[in-house]
């Protein structure tokens, strides 16, 4: 589970955040001022840091040009006030990864978030390997075509790219979140049910009873998992 700090001294926004990003499985630290929010930086290490540039104590920008001067390389997505576009630029020169403008869009957010701590090395996937089987069915994704015995499959673009993430991943749990910003997209923010119902298409192609999948296997409450072996599920 990813570890995301808030440092905000908005006590509303600091709640709904804390709120939103606990209900998409990251476990959330909070501060409320700069000098908390340092030392939770030391003391628990976070995968990400959000940053306000007005709190107390230590304001934002010298909070996140002292991490740098530290060596500290933990992603930080700074909130900065609407239409401040100096403070965007300043934020990114000293050091900040990415910034959102107050009132900022929940999916927005989301979004830069999940592409930020994509970042990290350990996050990243494998590629997918150029070709797969589930099943009966044969994929070859580079040359993006699909077979079931001798019948060739139509799959659309959007069921190839969930195949093709699901298959970086294979054996791991992927969100719905996932498979939104990696398939649909960094600037499109379709909902969960998009993704749902692209999975139900391609399990009536897959697999033998889709009903009861097995390759295609639903994570309840999280997301979806590609099961290529005899893995019991």
């Amino acid at each position: 589970m990813k570890r995301i700090l808030i440092i905000e001294d908005d006590v509303s926004i600091l709640s709904g955040l804390k709120d939103v990003l606990t209900f998409k499985s990251y476990e959330v630290l909070t501060a409320e001022d700069g000098e908390m929010g340092y030392a939770a930086i030391v003391e628990e290490k976070p995968d990400l840091i959000i940053l306000d540039i007005m709190i107390p104590k230590i304001d934002g920008f010298t909070l996140c040009r002292k991490l740098r001067a530290e060596g500290n390389s933990t992603p930080v997505l700074m909130l900065t006030a609407k239409g401040e576009e100096p403070d965007k630029i300043r934020g990114l020169d000293i050091g900040a990864d990415d910034y959102v403008t107050k009132p900022f869009s929940l999916p927005e957010l989301l979004a830069r978030v999940r592409a930020l701590l994509r970042r990290t090395p350990e996050r990243a996937p494998k590629g997918p390997p150029d070709s797969l089987k589930i099943g009966d069915v044969s994929l070859n994704f580079k040359k993006y075509e699909a077979h079931k015995g001798d019948v060739t499959m139509n799959l659309s673009p959007k069921e190839f790219g969930i195949l093709e993430y699901l298959a970086s991943r294979a054996g791991e749990v992927v969100t719905r979140d996932e498979l939104l910003d990696e398939v649909w997209g960094y600037d499109l923010f379709p909902t969960t049910r998009t993704v749902d119902n692209h999975i139900a298409q391609l399990r009536s192609k897959i697999e033998k009873n889709p009903a009861d999948p097995r390759y295609l296997v639903t994570v309840h409450g999280i997301g979806y998992k590609l099961v290529l072996d005899e893995e019991k599920h």
